[in-house]
């Protein structure tokens, strides 16, 4: 007989938050009928200005399924923050947590910068990626090298050596769902090799609150740029010498249209 769910939450503090903060965005954006192009991360909207995205896609999911599956398999590996005398535990679960989101999410926009200007693929100019399994294939790799003798339970029925589960998860959701993400997984398990290996390591909790708090200032002043959400707050000052001659510029910024669109050219991590 398995522990009370109290109990398991309370042994991962951390896994529980992340689940509850998915779970209560994808609740709003359903119940707001954000369509996912408004949150997602895609090449062209990157290069407009929209660094925002980078966060926003890896919290953001587009059905209850998609929610389920990354939820349940972060479940399962909640287990990391019993890990201590590996180097893991509840402040290396969420020091290396941050550093998935942003790096991974970094790494897929270099991945489809190489594919559009070296092969010219332009499909990778416009698709956009929403979900948080680039965090999780990250961790199962982590979690691969660290102790590959674990098991990862999906759904409470799968289980799957943990050793194997990285690329074992790639194929199979490259095969069974054809919309998902196979260059944002890959990217996902790059950096949890990277964080694993110790080629990304050293990160401290001030370090880590630094790192919150740029990515904060980042996040709120692209928004602001973008025209995504209006800060009325917050006032940029002109660094053009106000004695030249100015030229105005003529246009609409973008506002967030709060409407369902068909989920078409959208790739799920």
């Amino acid at each position: 007989m398995g522990k009370p769910l109290f109990y398991e939450i309370l042994e991962k503090p951390a896994t529980s938050c992340i689940i509850g903060i998915c779970s209560g965005i994808w609740f709003y954006i359903q119940k707001k009928n954000i369509g996912y192009q408004h949150v997602g991360l895609s090449y062209e909207t990157a290069i407009e200005g929209h660094h925002w995205r980078v966060i926003t896609s890896a919290f953001s999911h587009i059905s209850v399924l998609h929610l389920v599956f990354n939820m349940s398999a972060l479940w399962s590996l909640g287990v990391i923050e019993q890990l201590d005398h590996l180097g893991l535990g509840v402040a290396n679960y969420l020091h290396y947590t941050l550093v998935l989101v942003v790096v991974s999410g970094l790494l897929v926009l270099g991945m489809y910068h190489f594919l559009i200007q070296r092969f010219k693929i332009e499909y990778f100019r416009r698709v956009t990626a929403v979900g948080y399994s680039c965090v999780v294939f990250g961790w199962m790799t982590i979690l691969s090298v660290k102790q590959p003798s674990s098991k990862l339970n999906l759904f409470g029925f799968l289980s799957l050596p943990i050793s194997f589960a990285p690329f074992e998860s790639l194929i199979f959701t490259s095969i069974i769902v054809p919309q998902a993400s196979f260059l944002g997984h890959l990217s996902g398990i790059i950096v949890g090799y990277a964080i694993a290996w110790g080629l990304i390591h050293g990160m401290t909790n001030y370090w880590a609150v630094s790192t919150l708090g740029w990515i904060a200032v980042v996040f709120i002043f692209s928004l602001k740029h973008s025209g995504a959400y209006d800060f009325s707050f917050l006032e940029i000052e002109s660094v053009t010498d106000p004695s030249l001659p100015s030229v105005p510029f003529i246009g609409n910024g973008r506002t967030l249209q709060m409407n369902t669109v068909p989920v078409e050219g959208i790739q799920i991590v």
